[in-house]
């Protein structure tokens, strides 16, 4: 098939009309039960950022009782296909494993009389999960092309937080198959609404702020490293107000955890907190970060002023990065989500985000990243909710762009 993006358009249209394509694009209508169950299932299995191993387990089951080749990867990502042993170019549709927070018992996880399913992570990412398996199923029975590319379902850890996409930067640049991925269909959260394909850059920090310590009333007018902390992050908030922005880009920070102290009546001996800055420009994350480090500096000076005795040290370490990257104007896989959206009547915005996309976009590797249906909310908490209706458009919408992807991967998803 040529690049050419008339001719492409032309072979879409053509892909999308085959019988076993407009048949296989069906299940997931007729199947509404049991991919339900299925979510149901596997966000009941706990996956905490680092500890996805029982998660892991479990999805590789359900892989291995389709009739897939499925083992673990040096990182702990689930890979499954119909072989292993490819030697070709591939394309990777992937989902990750772990989630913000973790249910502690089944019933944590519950299905309300009008099927909604509420409970931590059923969204984020229960969807992305269920739907991959259910494109796994799909897979499996349609007819293979043996001009199709391989097609290599991925459940990878590591995508939350201070995961920091460890197991996708594993699958893209150590693993077997890394210089073999032609492009990569990411599964993140619910919605048909958006195509994300452009990688929001981020960097995350640790300030550390230390001193001696001591009793509240005893040793009062001791440097305290909670109050320097709270100097320096009300200093970095008023610094860099969104309301001073000056940029035409946008940019995000968070003070998103803050430790410290022993008892109420102590004068801690240390502070932390943790901080996440995004942009999308990543010099102007640079320029954030430098101010963040001055601003813990003089929160840090100005406790010293107030108080009469004791030092504070103070650390502020780089925890986190998460690369950017935008699929280029002109990448074919614009086309095929385009068509894709055409065909199922979808009217779809296209965003930037950070996902498990980023990394393959940081490595010019085609990617995009879509909901995969239904719809959800309360991402990251404990009231996380997601509703079914419309999945299966969600559904078709990525099953078509798998075939597309692999259809003509070999001879232009590159480019």
């Amino acid at each position: 098939m040529s690049a050419e993006p008339t001719t492409l358009k032309t072979g879409l249209e053509g892909l999308f009309s085959l019988p076993s394509v407009r048949t296989s694009s069906t299940w997931f209508a007729a199947n509404r039960a049991s991919i339900l169950d299925q979510q149901v299932a596997l966000c009941r299995v706990p996956a905490p950022t680092f500890l996805e191993e029982r998660r892991a387990a479990h999805m590789r089951a359900q892989f291995l009782a389709m009739g897939y080749d499925s083992r673990l990867d040096g990182a702990g990502n689930v890979l499954a296909a119909r072989s292993l042993d490819i030697r070709s170019p591939l394309v990777v549709v992937s989902a990750h494993l772990d989630t913000v927070l973790s249910p502690r018992r089944d019933e944590d996880i519950r299905v309300e009389a009008d099927g909604t399913i509420r409970g931590p992570g059923v969204a984020d990412n229960g969807a992305g999960l269920s739907g991959l398996l259910a494109l796994a199923k799909v897979f499996r029975e349609l007819p293979e092309d043996p001009k199709d590319i391989p097609l290599l379902f991925v459940a990878n850890v590591c995508e939350e937080g201070e995961g920091n996409l460890t197991g996708m930067r594993y699958l893209c640049r150590e693993s077997e198959f890394a210089s073999r991925i032609a492009g990569v269909l990411v599964l993140d959260g619910p919605g048909h609404e958006h195509i994300t394909c452009g990688a929001l850059a981020s960097r995350r920090f640790e300030v550390l702020l230390q001193g001696k310590g001591g009793h509240s009333w005893s040793d009062f007018g001791t440097a305290n490293p909670v109050h320097a902390l709270a100097r320096a992050i009300a200093l970095f908030a008023d610094a860099n107000s969104p309301a001073l922005n000056q940029h035409a880009e946008r940019y995000s920070f968070n003070v998103g955890l803050l430790q410290g102290g022993a008892s109420i009546n102590s004068i801690p001996q240390s502070a932390s907190a943790k901080v996440d800055i995004r942009s999308e420009r990543e010099s102007l994350i640079h320029d954030l970060a430098e101010s963040l480090k001055r601003c813990v500096e003089r929160g840090a000076q100005q406790e010293q002023e107030h108080a009469r005795r004791g030092k504070l040290t103070v650390r502020v370490r780089e925890i986190g990065a998460r690369p950017g990257g935008r699929l280029p104007a002109d990448s074919p896989l614009f086309t095929i989500a385009a068509a894709v959206d055409k065909e199922l009547g979808i009217q779809s915005q296209m965003d930037t985000s950070s996902t498990d996309a980023n990394i393959p976009l940081s490595l010019g590797i085609p990617a995009l990243s879509l909901g995969a249906g239904g719809a959800g909310g309360g991402a990251h908490t404990t009231d996380e909710w997601y509703r079914p209706e419309g999945r299966d458009l969600g559904l078709r919408r990525a099953f078509l762009m798998l075939c597309a992807m692999r259809a003509s991967a070999g001879c232009y998803l590159s480019k």
